[in-house]
């Protein structure tokens, strides 16, 4: 495996080779990003995998700073993972002005669920992101279902710019017990990890009612909260949406048709 520092290193690699697939992290791998690079390894003929703290995406007062910065034993598992390249730029190579004066802004989604919570989080993740694609010119990109919203996004962005690149949707690795594999997962205590699974079991309940035909998504919603909220938890959110745009979901049509059938009587 090639470890590459430099935008011109890098550009001068992908010249010589053919299809490749690319998987962006923060680094401090764990088995969720092993699989968004074994879903690449079947995509490409070769993986470029980048690591690189993003000032842009972290808001005041959030853990920049602490973020753990793990490179060598990134390197280690990415080799062992059979990735080509590792592209690990420091932020003078990828800010080169420090300020990145043109920025790419997300449509409003960026201010809803997650981001309602993070301002100015998606419009760092979107520019750094198509900073990545223009250096490392993928054919394919892998990102986790996670990070949903995040995935909604780059998905519109890539296809709104007209950039020739397929993004693949990789599922969320989670542990035997349910809980979404993260690398903030570290953070936790011993208390809050046990915890943690609690909020993998209640958005399953949502996911069961909606599959046994329940149409009523608020009383999904609230029935969650109220589930975790029992359970000492304080909840920024929970919301159906449109798995395809993010958009709000309403009453099933299928539920209002059956209502509108059965209720007023109307003839088929």
């Amino acid at each position: 495996m090639q470890l590459i520092h430099t935008i011109d290193d890098l550009r001068q690699w992908r010249k010589t080779v053919g299809r490749v697939a690319f998987v962006p992290t923060m680094g401090n791998l764990h088995e969720g990003h092993l699989a968004l690079v074994q879903a690449a390894k079947q995509a490409a003929d070769k993986v470029v995998v980048s690591i690189f703290v993003n000032r842009l995406q972290f808001g005041q007062g959030e853990d920049f700073d602490q973020y753990p910065r793990t490179l060598q034993e990134d390197a280690s598992k990415l080799s062992h993972a059979g990735v080509a390249v590792l592209f690990a730029p420091d932020e003078r190579e990828l800010y080169p002005h420090v300020s990145q004066d043109y920025n790419v802004m997300p449509p409003h989604l960026q201010n809803e669920l997650c981001g309602r919570f993070r301002p100015g989080h998606f419009r760092g993740v979107a520019t750094v992101v198509t900073k990545l694609f223009n250096i490392v010119a993928p054919d394919v990109a892998c990102f986790g279902k996670k990070d949903y919203q995040q995935l909604t996004i780059i998905r519109g962005m890539v296809a709104d710019l007209n950039a020739n690149i397929e993004i693949l949707p990789v599922d969320t690795g989670r542990a035997p017990d349910g809980m979404a594999l993260s690398s903030r997962n570290a953070y936790l205590t011993a208390a809050q990890r046990a915890q943690g699974p609690q909020l993998y079991a209640a958005l399953s309940q949502v996911a069961k009612g909606i599959v046994a035909g329940n149409g009523d998504y608020a009383e999904l919603e609230r029935a969650a909260i109220d589930a975790l909220q029992r359970q000492g938890w304080v909840v920024d959110y929970i919301e159906v949406r449109h798995a395809d745009t993010l958009a709000v979901a309403h009453v099933a049509i299928a539920t209002w048709w059956y209502w509108v059938q059965h209720v007023w009587a109307i003839p088929d």
